[in-house]
């Protein structure tokens, strides 16, 4: 679907849609199970649950929800193995450097919109040497809300000097296109992230979807 004002401002979730940070992510769950003598889980089966944080990923592994007593404690249990081992194996997605030389190349700006907590998402651009190269990053504590709530998105098309209607949002969560939509911004959904089997992106309402990085080019050169 066309739409009426070109894009100058490609806005990206991290985990799951710009850099692959299951890896170190699982890392972190399996060290957090070890350390409380259970059994280790498969990357291929924890990967599903990234992109809904520890929430998602301390539920699947200790089956617990965030009210239940022992979440907190373990859940900053969490947070601090991941911070010792951020940047070990996480990297951009197959693709996404491309992608990201071809939006600079353009004269485009580009960001990221987070729910991951700040001192873990500015370490992690630094690891990767992405911080200097985006007009933006919003995380998950830089406003009072967070996503589905559109206001880290307004916040951060102002960041890079962009309208909300000029920016395009990538995403591989419902709260993702709902936070865009509310927005006024397009959506895409990044279906090579971390979808769970029981999601279906088709009733997310977003304004498109790409299988790999790569189909973002082309999608951009047709609304610049």
């Amino acid at each position: 679907m066309s739409h009426p004002v070109p894009i100058k401002t490609v806005l990206f979730d991290l985990d799951g849609t710009l850099v692959d940070t299951a890896p170190d992510l699982s890392e972190t769950l399996n060290r957090l199970l070890i350390n409380h003598q259970l059994p280790i889980i498969s990357l291929e089966s924890i990967r599903p649950y990234v992109s809904h944080g520890t929430i998602g990923m301390l539920g699947f592994a200790f089956g617990l929800t965030k009210s239940d007593p022992e979440f907190a404690g373990l859940r900053q249990e969490f947070l601090q193995i991941y911070k010792n081992h951020l940047c070990y194996q996480s990297k951009l997605f197959e693709g996404m450097d491309e992608v990201l030389d071809f939006i600079e190349k353009r004269k485009l700006t580009w960001g990221v919109v987070t729910n991951k907590p700040d001192f873990l998402t500015k370490p992690l651009m630094q690891e990767l040497s992405l911080e200097h190269r985006c007009a933006c990053i919003v995380s998950g504590d830089t406003l009072p809300t967070s996503k589905p709530d559109p206001a880290p998105m307004f916040y951060a098309a102002e960041l890079a000097g962009s309208k909300a209607a000029e920016c395009v949002y990538v995403g591989d969560a419902e709260r993702d296109i709902k936070a865009g939509k509310g927005a006024g911004m397009q959506t895409l959904i990044a279906r090579y992230g971390y979808i769970e089997e029981n999601d279906d992106p088709n009733l997310w309402q977003a304004d498109g979807s790409i299988d790999h990085p790569a189909g973002l080019i082309e999608w951009i050169e047709q609304r610049v």
